[in-house]
């Protein structure tokens, strides 16, 4: 083969990509136009997206990375269907089987951070609590500070701040509250035997009608519960607007304070505890009569009335 038979080929085949070129032109035009619609048409629906999703959930991260799933699932119909325009359609069956692969990969190799993830989206629309509410989430008691991808931040209490894994708050039980507004508190507290229970009744009760956080729509209840070794024990209950701890240990504070100064002044007694000895089967026996000797301010004493000091 000479010069001129290679230069002849050459030129043969540069005229035949040519004439492909001009005979696709056409849809190679509408290719790019699809594209470039399509990259258009992503970019409105982000923020569609994250306009509407912001009515909805009140997570921010989540509403943003939904307008870019949402945008990243148009630009890439944009491109399958440029690529099918220019008749290229083995290299979009490729393409999503090797999307698929990919995914069903990495599905299993992060299958914890995928179910946290998914759970954060759920837990962003259902709303079971919202940031600042008084939650119990996965057995941990706090305020919520931010529900993000992965985790929902609460902080407890005493300063700590936990960090709970989504699919832990999502598939366990959740207690809100901050919902509907209020809470009940339960103030436990007891009166000696020899005390009319009637009066003390009336007395607690009176103590804490005008206490100025409690709830005058719900009812102030008095229940005697139970007789215990020093006292009849009840519990007092009544209801507050509940925002966060601080409410409830007040309003249970101030209750306390009120009842223990209304007792005082009636005459009423909070004992303390007391044990009876029984030194009989049968009624029992003098506790100077079971004892020989006692000592007694620093003095041995007899049942008789002499004493001796001790050495």
């Amino acid at each position: 083969m000479n010069l001129s038979d290679a230069l002849s080929r050459i030129t043969n085949k540069l005229i035949g990509w040519l004439e492909a070129l001009i005979a696709l032109l056409p849809n190679l035009v509408l290719a790019v136009l699809v594209a470039i619609g399509f990259g258009l048409l992503a970019r409105y629906g982000r923020r569609v997206t994250y306009r509407l999703l912001d009515r909805v959930s009140s997570n921010r991260q989540v509403n943003r990375l939904l307008g870019s799933i949402v945008s990243a699932a148009v630009v890439a119909a944009g491109i399958f269907i440029a690529l099918s325009i220019l008749h290229l359609e083995d290299v979009v069956t490729a393409l999503l089987a090797g999307v698929g692969i990919v995914g069903l990969a990495l599905g299993f190799a992060f299958q914890d951070i995928v179910s946290n993830f998914v759970s954060g989206i759920l837990l962003a629309f259902r709303r079971p609590f919202r940031e600042g509410h008084y939650v119990e989430a996965s057995g941990v008691s706090g305020t919520v500070e931010e529900v993000n991808l992965r985790t929902t931040i609460i902080r407890r209490t005493d300063g700590a701040r936990v960090y709970v894994p989504n699919r832990e708050v999502f598939g366990h039980q959740i207690v809100n509250y901050c919902e509907p507004g209020f809470r009940r508190v339960d103030v436990a507290c007891g009166v000696a035997y020899g005390d009319d229970l009637e009066k003390a009744r009336a007395v607690a009760l009176e103590a804490v009608e005008d206490l100025p956080m409690r709830d005058r729509d719900r009812p102030l209840e008095l229940f005697y519960e139970s007789f215990g070794d020093s006292s009849i024990n009840f519990v007092l209950r009544f209801w507050i607007p509940f925002q966060g701890p601080r409410d409830l240990f007040e309003a249970r504070s101030a209750a306390i304070r009120r009842i223990k100064r209304a007792f005082d002044a009636h005459g009423i007694t909070i004992p303390f505890p007391i044990r009876t000895l029984d030194f009989g089967v049968v009624g029992g026996v003098n506790l100077a009569e079971a004892l020989p000797k006692a000592w007694v301010d620093g003095r041995l004493t007899s049942p008789s009335g002499s004493s001796d000091r001790g050495t």
